[in-house]
């Protein structure tokens, strides 16, 4: 199914449980990790056009994420002006930072508080279709893999704005967009120009030397996370992912502390929480218990592992599964 065949009104996903963050996202796989204290409240807000997608995003909280472009999909995404500190791929969101992706590539995001987006995503054949039309096709080249560019603040931040008031009149007017190809069809033209005016604008911007270590760390970080998510259910130890990451102890320790702010064991052990919540939530009457999901996770010492999840999520792992039986019996 196309782009095109899937216009209905604009979706709007309030997220307060991070382990439910990438449903009713079509353009990507979403993973989301939660880094502090219960009490998630995100927003996600998807507006269809012609042939894009026009996505939004805001939290309240630190979290991580991990997004994979969806196949047959290129993309490309900016931040607004808060939550400063927030970072993709280990490098640092800066004024006029952006990114691409092509079909399957990942960025892995951290995040913080006040933190907002806006992210377009095309297929390829529209996105080239319309710099053919314009004879234009010089103007902007598809991304292979996932891209971070640096461009003129003020045509980023003109994109930015433009991208959420999209969103916001979507929001109100929803049969503008439902009901309207006509303005579907003009609102995706201006978005396609306020993207080329953002990605032709140059900037004298050189990125210190320290992204390069940045992005070092950050690959020692996903190869962690990888690895512990590969061995869900054995113990985790320092020098297995040591050597997973091919880093010594002092590295891996020091990469989790500037990208994630945490040491590699609490953030690794926050992972396998939301992915035993996971399981709990979609746990069918009589199908799994409390304590087989948390060996299942690694976890070895049910009062700490109680103790830790409630920290966590705001309730025990009994409640989150008494809760799914429930649900499951309505």
């Amino acid at each position: 199914m196309t782009l095109r065949e899937q216009v209905n009104e604009p979706i709007v996903v309030e997220i307060t449980d991070p382990t439910t963050s990438g449903e009713t996202l079509e353009v990507a796989d979403w993973d989301l990790v939660k880094l502090t204290s219960p009490g998630l409240r995100a927003r996600r807000v998807i507006v269809r056009l012609e042939g894009a997608l026009v996505v939004y995003h805001r939290t309240n909280h630190r979290v991580r994420t991990r997004t994979t472009m969806s196949p047959g999909l290129v993309g490309y995404g900016t931040c607004g002006p808060r939550g400063k500190g927030s970072s993709v791929n280990g490098l640092p969101l800066r004024p006029g930072t952006m990114w691409a992706a092509s079909a399957g590539a990942e960025m892995a995001f951290v995040v913080e508080p006040g933190y907002e987006s806006v992210f377009a995503a095309f297929t390829p054949a529209e996105l080239t279709a319309h710099l053919r039309g314009r004879q234009r096709e010089a103007s902007l080249s598809i991304p292979r893999g996932a891209e971070i560019l640096q461009r003129n603040p003020a045509s980023v931040r003109r994109f930015f704005t433009w991208g959420k008031r999209l969103v916001t009149t979507a929001e109100r007017r929803p049969e503008l967009f439902n009901d309207r190809r006509e303005t579907r069809v003009a609102a995706q033209v201006e978005l396609l120009e306020a993207l080329l005016a953002a990605l032709g604008a140059t900037t004298d911007f050189k990125p210190p030397r320290r992204d390069d270590t940045r992005r070092a760390q950050s690959r020692i970080v996903k190869a962690a996370e990888d690895y512990a998510l590969a061995h869900m259910g054995d113990r985790l130890y320092v020098t297995d992912l040591c050597k997973a990451a091919g880093a010594s102890e002092r590295s891996l320790e020091y990469a989790f502390k500037e990208i994630m702010g945490m040491t590699p064991v609490a953030y690794l052990t926050r992972v396998r929480l939301h992915r035993v919540r996971q399981a709990l939530l979609t746990a069918t009457l009589g199908s799994t218990t409390v304590s087989a999901e948390a060996l299942n996770g690694g976890f070895w010492h049910f009062g700490e592992f109680s103790r830790a999840y409630r920290d966590c999520f705001g309730e025990l792992p009994s409640e989150t599964l008494r809760r799914a039986a429930t649900a499951w019996r309505s």
